[in-house]
Order: C-alpha cells, then sequence, then structure tokens
C-alpha cells in the first residue's frame, strides 16, 4: 500500500512536469540561472583565494646574517624556524649563491661589478627567506628572531639584519586588505544566492499557484496533505536535476573558452583545468542544491501559499 502510494506520487510529479511544459521551462530556467550564480560563487571562491594565495606568497621575511657566521649556525636557526607553528617555509641562501644573484641582478651595472671585483672577499652574508603561514604572524617571527636562541645564546651575533620592520607598514597593510576582501567577496556571493533562491523560490510559487484548483479538488475528495505535496515536491525535484544537469552542460564550454584568457590574469589558475578536476565537487553541489531548492520551495510554497 505504501509502495503504490509513493509510486502515485512519484508519477503525478512526473506528469506534472511534462505535462505544464511552458511552466516547467519557465522554472527549469530560474532555477538554471539561480545554480549558475551558485556555480559561479564557487569559481569566484577559487579564484580570489589563488589570488590572495599568489599576493601571500609574494610577502617573506629576510634574515641578513654576518660574514662571519658559521653555516652549522645558520642551518640550525633555520631548523628552528621550521618547528615554529607560524613558518611555512624557510630557504637558505648561501653566501655563494647570494653572491651569484647580487651579480645577476646587476648585470647590466659595470661600475657595481667592477667594484665588487675590487673587494679581497665576498662581501655578503647568508641570507634565510622566512615565509609565514598569515601576513599578520611575521610578527610573532620576527619577536623569535629578536630573542637570544636566534642571536647565539647571547654569546656572540649571527643576525646582522631583519627586514620585517623595514616592511612592517606594508605587510599590516596587506594583512588588513586581504581580510577585507575575504569578507567582501564572502557577503557579496552570499548576496547573490540568496537573491536568486527568492527568484526561483517565486518562480515554483506561481508553477503551483496554477494548479490551485487542481489542488482544491485533491482536498474535497479527502487526499491527505502529503499526497497532495508530494507531486509538486517531486517536480520541484525535476525542476532542480534538469537545472543542475543543464548549468554543469554550461559551465564546461564557458570555462573552456575563459580558460586559457584569464589564467594570467587570476595568478594562473585555469578555470577549465579547476573545473575539470573538481567536477565531482560542482556534481554535488549543483545537483544537491538544485534537489533541496527545488523539494523545499516546492513544499513552502504549497503549504504557505495555498493553505494546504
Amino acid at each position: 500500500m505504501l509502495w503504490t502510494s509513493i509510486k502515485r506520487v512519484i508519477k503525478g510529479g512526473v506528469v506534472n512536469f511534462y505535462r505544464n511544459g511552458f511552466v516547467s521551462l519557465a522554472s527549469v530556467l530560474i532555477m538554471t540561472v539561480t545554480l549558475f550564480v551558485i556555480g559561479s560563487v564557487l569559481f569566484l571562491s577559487a579564484t580570489l583565494t589563488a589570488s590572495l594565495d599568489e599576493i601571500k606568497s609574494k610577502v617573506d621575511v629576510n634574515v641578513y646574517f654576518l660574514t662571519s657566521a658559521k653555516e652549522e649556525d645558520i642551518l640550525a636557526l633555520a631548523e628552528a624556524l621550521r618547528t615554529l607553528p607560524e613558518v611555512k617555509d624557510v630557504e637558505y641562501v648561501s653566501r655563494e649563491q647570494a653572491l651569484t644573484d647580487f651579480k645577476k641582478r646587476h648585470e647590466h651595472d659595470e661600475l657595481t661589478l667592477q667594484a665588487l671585483e675590487e673587494l679581497p672577499d665576498n662581501p655578503l652574508g647568508a641570507v634565510l627567506n622566512v615565509k609565514a603561514k598569515e601576513p599578520s604572524q611575521y610578527e610573532g617571527i620576527a619577536g623569535f628572531l629578536k630573542g637570544d636562541n636566534a642571536l647565539g645564546g647571547g654569546t656572540k651575533t649571527l643576525i646582522d639584519e631583519v627586514n620585517y620592520y623595514d616592511n612592517k607598514v606594508a605587510i599590516d597593510k596587506l594583512s588588513r586588505i586581504l581580510v577585507s576582501a575575504e569578507k567582501l567577496g564572502f557577503a557579496a556571493a552570499l548576496m547573490l544566492v540568496i537573491i536568486s533562491i527568492s527568484i526561483a523560490f517565486n518562480t515554483i510559487r506561481l508553477a503551483i499557484y496554477i494548479s490551485r484548483e487542481e489542488i482544491g479538488v485533491m482536498r474535497l475528495v479527502g487526499a491527505s496533505n502529503k499526497y497532495i505535496r508530494g507531486p509538486f515536491v517531486v517536480s520541484g525535484i525535476l525542476y532542480g536535476i534538469t537545472a543542475s544537469l543543464l548549468t554543469l552542460a554550461l559551465f564546461y564550454p564557458l570555462t573552456y573558452y575563459l580558460g586559457d584568457s584569464l589564467q594570467n590574469f587570476f595568478s594562473g589558475l585555469n578555470l577549465f583545468t579547476y573545473y575539470l578536476v573538481h567536477f565531482g565537487e560542482f556534481f554535488l553541489i549543483l545537483v544537491g542544491s538544485g534537489i533541496v531548492l527545488g523539494a523545499v520551495s516546492s513544499f513552502l510554497a504549497v503549504r504557505r501559499y495555498l493553505n494546504v
């Protein structure tokens, strides 16, 4: 008996979906726009994250050592830095590598290179390039480098300069910009999603309103509320599934067309490659959102606006 009722509800929902062709088409298109906005928000989040990560990767703290500092002491300090929870990466640049890099940067400056050749020894000390997980954590790392352990236990100074204090204003400003960008991006995405869901809900409400007389007849013959709501919820689910599949199909040529052209603009993120790699996630999110949106909208529309 229960299975028979379920089959009738499903059949009624499918019949409503195909019978009201124009209304179903309008509902599917509106839900496609809604799901397209949700998918676009996912792409926006990915591009924003990639851009912020690219900016973060360009920020670091350089620790310059005295030329008299021993390599083993510098490497020991590098290992101590790597144990800090704030530190993402530590790169060691030897004196020889620092000299090679200096010559490369000034390869067109003959006067500087000539003056360098006149010196009896390499004037450059080793360097540690320290990257934090977040820009706001550089101050704690700089504080550690000022401690006695970092400065050779108070017996012999290893560090010549830590450039954090020279760049503190820029790093602090960058930290505030990153936090503001994340909040603004989240707020804009949330607003777009809410507006789209509202439009989709009203479209489905209109589709159900057209069937108000049919619902009245069903109530007169004693149909239960669950039996009346069932076909409309099934139709809403079909709207969502159809719209989600259409949205997934639209994203394929769109990301393919925009992938290469936007790759450089978005810090090397290729939207087409990202879409293919994360297709499973997009499928689950869009299909799941479509089903939930269609079912919940239909359920609420029948209950609230038709007084079932």
